[in-house]
């Protein structure tokens, strides 16, 4: 369980660099479509290069034919888990800081275990409650967000983040869910190459492509500068390729659902290193009371959470 702990720590701190950087893209004027789009065109770029400079390029190919066979799959859960996700993500950024965007996303601890009961999986009731106490602290952050801009700004930087939150687990769990099997409505995708982090998520980000497209059909931005350009790759690299493989790899290690929640209840140090590094780059204010105070409600209750599924161990995914 340390071990898994540690591997989820480790991620939240490069995906923190996504919050901080889309608010950095955002304040400059950047586009929220090219913030999204370019970052998953960079993955796409550095997966493809590491497994080349990694010795797997013949990956490639296995990546290639799994992909031909059950496109529809990767198509639906890449637009969920990566395609829904980030791009109500960057949408946020547009109205809310990077920590309160941060802070937001952690309602996910919420959904989790939602995502789990939907799809058949059982999950435990006493971390259920526990997680109570980070959705208290997403509000009084959220109130003290509103006290400082306007409720109309909550909602466009809130919402969108409740989207995401439930986006992302369930995309990924489909991936988990698929390789598994017994599911009626999702393929038994049996295949040695899925053992690789990089080739999961190559194959979620290939299907994510099409949201992409449609956004850029839609909205028609202007062209990007260069600024966003070089921190959509930042964020590529920190966020969607080095954390993303963390979690993906840390949430593989575990044999049941209790891990697969703890793995994604240690996301909540994300506020932290988000508001940490708000204020440190792009000289953001310390949150009031009701900040502070959300943010130790939800710290607080990661740590509860954590404790009670150390507790049981029962397996319950067979």
């Amino acid at each position: 369980m340390l071990r898994l702990l540690a591997l989820g720590i480790l991620s939240a701190l490069f995906f923190s660099s996504t919050f901080i950087l889309n608010r950095a893209m955002s304040l400059a004027g950047g586009h929220w479509v090219w913030t999204a789009s370019l970052r998953y065109g960079y993955m796409g770029l550095f997966l493809c290069l590491w497994l080349i400079l990694t010795g797997k390029a013949r990956l490639l190919r296995e990546v290639s034919a799994i992909f031909r066979q059950h496109w529809r799959f990767w198509i639906m859960s890449g637009s969920i888990g990566f395609g829904l996700f980030y791009a109500a993500i960057t949408f946020s950024a547009a109205y809310a800081a990077g920590w309160v965007v941060a802070a937001t996303w952690q309602i996910t601890l919420l959904a989790t275990p939602v995502v789990l009961w939907f799809l058949g999986r059982r999950v435990p009731t006493k971390g259920i409650l526990f997680s109570l106490l980070i959705f208290i602290g997403i509000v009084l952050v959220n109130v003290e967000h509103a006290t400082k801009t306007s409720w109309h700004d909550v909602l466009l930087g809130g919402l969108p983040v409740l989207v995401a939150a439930f986006a992302y687990p369930f995309g990924n769990q489909m991936v988990w869910e698929a390789r598994q099997g017994g599911h009626a409505w999702l393929p038994h995708i049996d295949h040695p190459a899925l053992e690789n982090t990089v080739v999961r998520v190559l194959l979620m980000t290939l299907g994510s492509l099409p949201v992409w497209l449609i956004l850029l059909l839609v909205t028609q931005p202007p062209p990007p500068p260069n600024e966003q350009l070089l921190n959509t790759a930042l964020v590529a690299l920190c966020s969607g390729l080095i954390a993303t493989s963390i979690f993906l790899y840390a949430r593989h290690l575990a044999v049941n659902a209790y891990e697969l929640a703890a793995v994604d209840a240690t996301q909540s140090t994300e506020v932290l290193f988000s508001l940490l590094g708000e204020i440190l780059l792009l000289h953001g204010a310390w949150p009031g009371a009701l900040g502070l105070a959300g943010i130790g409600l939800t710290v607080l209750g990661l740590v509860l959470y954590l404790l009670a599924q150390t507790k049981d161990r029962t397996p319950v995914l067979d």
